[in-house]
């Protein structure tokens, strides 16, 4: 599908569905449009299929939802793609939340299985089940510092998991040898049984106890994997976190999860992000915000202050003479860039006056002296709402 599509579109709901909703959708679609209940124009019915299968495979996954909501179909931007400087294997990998692949029909089997009694096109629900399959997703998450979530930061990430065996290939059977079908079970992975009961015999299915399942058996393993076709490896993996990032946002690597069955994708790598405290800054939304100690002169008279920011470069920022405590200044566009957009927040300081606890006696001087220019006199102590005295 193309990555522009609309996946809600494709599904035929609106953007705030349920989930009910669109596993509703998507069953009502995926039975019309299975290439194997449109012999006539299998072609277009695979096309459609496939987007179908892709955009559920999306909004059904609550975080992968979530990114396709913030993102787009396209991904952060600016981060690469398929084709782009972060695509391709044995380097840094493009974040996105588009995980399907026509080979793996996902929760496709319990689907067909509920309207055709589990068996649809003359393939039982079992057969399925022992074809190509995408690997499970991984998830992971590490710490950046607030300064590497505002300017981006690569990391580089040691992940275990489960990678196909490179002596095999993936067949789990020793090099020069073939899996063959299961006997028992005829290849299907369940044997049939009859079982009595008091409402008569019963027929009844289990997984078959010599394939384990698989419908295949493997008579001479592998010696790297012991015929499991995995091998566990820790790989390390650059991680491109893009500027602007959120507190407990997650990226998506595609293909960088466990390793597929019989041919099947690999799955995802999810990566949670954690920002460490700052002892100065703070965020909110994309607008940085830090509170600014200043003098009573400089509250009084004005003055011109060095003004951190989150990069480590100062700004020098003119406040006006009788500034009060708690007044809000903004240093415009320094604050966190917006990942899908190129909205910039602003840098907000509040100044803070700080009275002296400890003065000399020239200082204490000078105040009294300035006090009496300025005709300062004591509070002057209230009487009880009902003393007249």
């Amino acid at each position: 599908m193309a990555s522009k599509k609309d996946y809600y579109e494709v599904l035929g709901v609106s953007r705030d569905a349920s989930e009910d909703e669109i596993k509703k959708a998507y069953r009502k679609l995926a039975k019309k449009y299975h290439p194997d209940a449109n012999p006539n124009n299998k072609e277009e019915a695979e096309a459609k299929f496939k987007e179908v299968n892709e955009a559920y495979e999306t909004l059904s996954n609550a975080e992968k939802r979530r990114m396709y909501d913030q993102f787009g179909a396209d991904g952060p931007q600016g981060f690469g793609g398929a084709g782009g400087p972060f695509g391709g294997q044995g380097g840094s990998h493009y974040y996105s939340y588009t995980t399907s692949d026509f080979g793996d029909f996902g929760d496709l089997g319990d689907i067909f299985s509920s309207f055709f009694g589990g068996s649809f096109g003359g393939r039982s629900s079992s057969k399925r089940q022992n074809g190509p399959r995408k690997g499970a997703d991984l998830n992971y998450s590490t710490t950046i510092t607030f300064e590497q979530a505002y300017s981006g930061v690569e990391k580089e990430i040691i992940v275990t998991r489960n990678e196909t065996c490179d002596v095999c290939h993936g067949t789990g059977a020793k090099p020069g040898t073939s899996v063959s079908k299961c006997q028992m079970c005829g290849g299907t992975g369940q044997v049939t049984g009859v079982q009595n009961t008091i409402l008569g015999q019963v027929q009844t299915r289990r997984t078959c106890p010599n394939c384990h399942g698989t419908g295949e058996v493997i008579k001479d393993p592998c010696e790297k994997c012991g015929g499991t076709g995995k091998v566990r490896r820790q790989p390390r993996i650059k991680v491109k976190i893009p500027a602007g990032i959120e507190n407990n946002q997650t990226l998506i690597l595609q293909g960088q999860g466990e390793a597929g069955y019989k041919g099947g994708p690999n799955g995802d790598l999810l990566i949670t992000i954690k920002i460490k405290k700052h002892n100065i800054f703070t965020r909110e939304k994309n607008n940085v915000l830090c509170e600014v100690p200043i003098t009573i002169t400089q509250a009084t008279l004005g003055a011109d202050l060095e003004i951190p920011l989150v990069d480590g470069t100062k700004e020098t920022y003119r406040i006006p003479e009788g500034t009060q405590t708690g007044t809000k200044f903004v240093i415009k566009n320094k604050g966190f860039k917006s990942i899908n957009s190129s909205n910039t927040g602003d840098l907000i300081f509040t100044v803070i006056v700080q009275t002296p606890k400890r003065l000399t006696k020239e200082q204490r001087e000078l105040l009294t002296q300035l006090a009496k220019t300025m005709n300062e006199q004591p509070p002057i102590k209230k009487r009880g709402l009902f003393n007249w005295d």
